[in-house]
């Protein structure tokens, strides 16, 4: 069987993304067939992008998400250093047809974990973690319908990665912290629109972080000290609309916000 096209895929899918414009499907010869061609097709759509990889994201990591997009599990995805917004930043919505906003823990490395035989423990997951920081995640599609596509094509498609705005590192101690039961709170211009939980993200973002951490090894080629993943949104995605102040409060860890645009 001819193996499909994978830097064509790339350039389709890049060119719609620079253009805010839908496909449908790959075309069948650029169209991955199993999550490890997605992964390709992914690492292809990265390698011509002309920007640096600065981390990763986990989609669908609650069972309500999974459901949403019809896939059966978690996805991972790059995070270009281009779509990386500081906290406050104007994040542009355009033509984007999810339209929402994610609040999202997020882990950085400050050490190489690279693919091996055995997974990871969470444990050693948490070792190679240097911070914890806030996001908001903008997530965006390439596709018409991106509920139909499969997990392969959402997987080549950077797993509607868009807008990543991100803090810095929390400045307060923080690995004490039961993440599981903490707290986080959307507001749309100043008004209460989404509430929840750490648990969303598989259960606890540390075992969405584990979780990650074995994915790329098995098909990203492992994590990098100074890249970061963002873990799921802990609410339920906040419809958002070009005016909207979005603010994030993660309650003693600290507050983000950004403007859409």
């Amino acid at each position: 069987m001819t193996m499909p096209d994978f830097a064509a895929a790339a350039e389709l899918l890049l060119r719609n993304w620079e253009a805010t414009t839908r496909i449908d499907a790959l075309p069948g010869t650029m169209r991955p067939m199993s999550r490890a061609q997605g992964y390709e097709a992914a690492a292809a759509v990265a390698a011509r992008s002309g920007s640096e990889v600065a981390g990763w994201k986990i989609a669908a990591t609650s069972e309500a998400g999974q459901k949403h997009i019809n896939v059966d599990g978690p996805l991972i995805g790059r995070i270009l250093r281009k779509r990386l917004l500081p906290p406050g930043a104007a994040v542009s919505l355009g033509d984007n047809i999810m339209r929402v906003a994610e609040a999202e823990f997020a882990f950085s490395f400050t050490t190489d974990l690279p693919p091996r035989a055995a997974p990871y423990t969470q444990d050693e997951a948490m070792a190679a973690v240097g911070g914890l920081h806030l996001s908001i995640e903008v997530p965006d599609s390439r596709y018409a319908d991106f509920t139909r596509v499969g997990a392969a094509q959402l997987i080549a498609d950077t797993a509607c990665a868009c807008w990543l705005v991100l803090g810095p590192a929390v400045d307060r101690p923080w690995r004490h912290i039961d993440l599981s039961s903490h707290k986080v709170k959307g507001f749309r211009n100043g008004t209460l629109a989404a509430e929840g939980a750490g648990k969303a993200v598989l259960g606890d973002p540390r075992k969405a972080l584990t979780w990650f951490v074995n994915e790329a090894a098995a098909y990203c080629g492992g994590v990098k000290a100074g890249q970061f993943v963002t873990t799921g949104t802990c609410i339920v995605p906040m419809a958002i609309s070009p005016g909207d102040d979005v603010t994030i409060d993660y309650g003693e860890l600290g507050a983000i916000a950004c403007r859409i645009t």
